[in-house]
């Protein structure tokens, strides 16, 4: 396996549709729940709040971004709606909790959510003790990934010398910040929407469909 990861010890991980499958589709239930605030918020029709959403999704990084610019949402009153789902979905992943036990050094989650969904859907895959912090979009003063000024915020924040760290995101165009501050990046390619847009090899270290197998492949080199 190349580049060589001896010296990586600190490991980054996107949340949603990175730590668990993009068939468990949590987004077609956060998306029901968008839709129903932009029709409220604008008094349109399901049709046109679902280009909306996608429209400012594609051009601001996340549909929050672009309804906040548009609209002056208040960024809080939006996500405790949009996240307020049942996490039926999930199930606890023993065998990753393993795997993340396993890596050497420290564990992080990096999320354009708030650190109330990511806690939940953590605990939803029995991984909520698997990681040493999470950077929420708060924390980045609601910047979203691709923003560079959000990687240098989490970077600043979590004390992380992206020299030594590597980044894992299902959204190709995530990791292109990631690779430009000097990490190293895995593209979790599993299909998720949206997934391949910007997709380029120049910024993609490695590719998988699923975290869990990856990192059994880099744990067999690094302990080996």
């Amino acid at each position: 396996m190349s580049p060589n990861l001896d010296h990586i010890n600190c490991w980054i991980f996107d949340l949603d549709n990175t730590l668990y499958p993009s068939s468990a589709n949590l987004f077609a239930l956060i998306d029901e729940r968008m839709g129903h605030y932009i029709q409220r918020l604008i008094g349109c029709d399901a049709v046109e709040a679902k280009r909306l959403q996608k429209a400012h999704f594609r051009e601001h990084g996340t549909t929050l971004s672009g309804l906040m610019a548009s609209h002056d949402v208040n960024p809080r009153h939006f996500l405790d709606y949009v996240h307020d789902i049942k996490m039926d979905r999930l199930s606890p992943d023993l065998g990753l909790a393993a795997l993340l036990a396993k890596l050497p050094g420290r564990k992080l989650v990096y999320t354009n959510g708030d650190v109330t969904y990511a806690g939940r859907v953590l605990d939803g895959l029995g991984l909520a003790r698997s990681f040493e912090a999470i950077h929420d979009i708060y924390d980045s003063d609601l910047l979203p990934k691709p923003d560079p000024r959000s990687y240098a915020m989490m970077c600043a924040a979590l004390k992380v010398d992206p020299a030594r760290a590597i980044f894992f995101d299902d959204m190709a165009r995530n990791l292109k910040p990631a690779k430009a501050l000097g990490m190293a990046t895995v593209w979790i390619n599993n299909g998720s929407e949206y997934g391949h847009a910007q997709a380029c090899d120049s910024f993609i270290d490695y590719q998988t469909p699923c975290v869990g197998s990856l990192l059994t492949e880099i744990l067999g080199e690094i302990l080996s």
